[in-house]
């Protein structure tokens, strides 16, 4: 493989633009579809004389969906073999008698032992605890990359990141996947995943700047280092995307927001740790002050004209 990233920089920074674009677009028109533990819900507590499989419960919610709306977005938990937890979306009095009703027929008779109402406490206090979560992870990795690389490869990295967790938001909100507790789960996994990606690329490129110290232009510092590592990083987002697709298609409704946001997550976190954050270094180091080392004779590698 023979990648001329920075030659051809101009591209990938549009698509990202595009795609950035597209995402904002999305979030503020589309909104989010936002699941019982946002939005709040009903809550029965069911005992069934005898026990059943999650399964058959599933089909039967996942039918009588289609009739009742408070359906749509569902949770089904089960204690002590014959005690089962429904949360739904909140209904009417006459839509909660009728799914009492209508899941008798279909999956055996119970007893209603409780129905109440639940609030969206806990989706507000997951959300504010997942920006929390997200500042200060962003704020912890700036704070180590500059202190192993330099500020210029922190700053890049964010970005990149913040790339995906746009892009990667955009989408759910575009598909109206269910925004819930795994959801949350996800974004920060992709944190992570992307991150890992960017550092070997980073260190490969910190690694063949001391190397050649000046003797080749930064640009083909770069080009040269994410070509050697292009490869490895493909098959390692490609058997983890493999797992995903399995998960996809057999793991079932209940982790389906889970695991397309990991899957769309990583699919865009490795575009952006190979096209994006390595051009973003090339850019900013634009930027970069000069040491004072013209007193000595010496050479400044990172004030150096680069040869694009």
């Amino acid at each position: 493989m023979d990648l001329r990233l920075i030659r051809t920089k101009n591209i990938y920074f549009g698509f990202s633009i595009l795609m950035i674009l597209f995402s904002l677009f999305s979030i503020f028109t589309k909104g989010f579809n936002l699941g019982i533990d946002f939005t709040g819900g009903n809550l029965y507590q069911l005992k069934f004389e005898k026990p059943v499989s999650k399964e058959v419960v599933g089909n039967a919610l996942g039918e009588m969906a289609k009739t009742y709306p408070s359906l749509k977005s569902h949770k089904v938990q089960f204690s002590d073999g014959n005690v089962m937890f429904l949360r739904t979306q909140i209904a009417e009095e006459k839509e909660k008698a009728a799914v009492i009703s209508d899941l008798k027929e279909k999956i055996g008779n119970f007893e209603l032992v409780k129905t109440e109402k639940i609030g969206s406490v806990m989706g507000s206090e997951l959300t504010n605890n997942a920006l929390i979560a997200l500042a200060l992870a962003s704020l912890s990795i700036l704070i180590y990359i500059t202190i192993r690389f330099e500020w210029i490869y922190a700053l890049s990295s964010v970005l990149s990141l913040l790339h995906d967790i746009i892009v990667t938001v955009g989408f759910v909100s575009f598909f109206q996947f269910e925004v819930d507790t795994p959801f949350i789960a996800a974004i920060l996994t992709i944190l992570g995943y992307s991150m890992n990606d960017t550092i070997v690329i980073f260190d490969r490129i910190r690694e063949n700047d001391h190397k050649y110290n000046g003797k080749k232009a930064f640009s083909e510092v770069i080009d040269m280092s994410v070509n050697k590592v292009f490869w490895r990083s493909l098959y390692t987002s490609t058997t983890t995307l493999l797992a995903l697709l399995a998960l996809i298609f057999f793991a079932g409704d209940s982790l389906k927001t889970f695991n397309m946001t990991l899957f769309i997550g990583i699919v865009y976190g490795t575009y952006s740790s190979i096209w994006l954050a390595s051009p973003l270094v090339y850019v900013l180091r634009k930027f970069k002050k000069p040491p004072k080392a013209e007193k000595s004779g010496k050479k400044d590698r990172g004030m150096e004209k680069v040869i694009v």
